[in-house]
């Protein structure tokens, strides 16, 4: 069975999975539109996106935490835009 992991936990999470994408190193040949680049962002962004995506609809979720993954998102789309387009 899986771990549960806590909401606090999970928001971490999804921020590390968003710097993560950040630092991912541009490809020597074909920069940003390396194929292999372009999967690695959109995975970890999308990583990052599944973690919180639960978390509003839970019941012991506080308008604050609720507030923190709509940023989230947010910040994943903003990540998405800045390193692939």
């Amino acid at each position: 069975m899986a771990k549960l992991i806590p909401s606090a936990e999970r928001l971490l999470r999804a921020r590390a999975m968003i710097q993560k994408a950040r630092d991912l190193p541009l490809p020597a040949e074909g920069g940003k539109y390396d194929f292999s680049y372009i999967a690695r962002v959109k995975d970890f962004l999308q990583q990052a996106r599944d973690l919180v995506k639960f978390i509003p609809l839970t019941p012991t979720a506080t308008p604050a935490m609720k507030a923190e993954v709509k940023q989230i998102f947010t910040e994943a789309d903003q990540a998405d835009r800045e390193l692939l387009h």
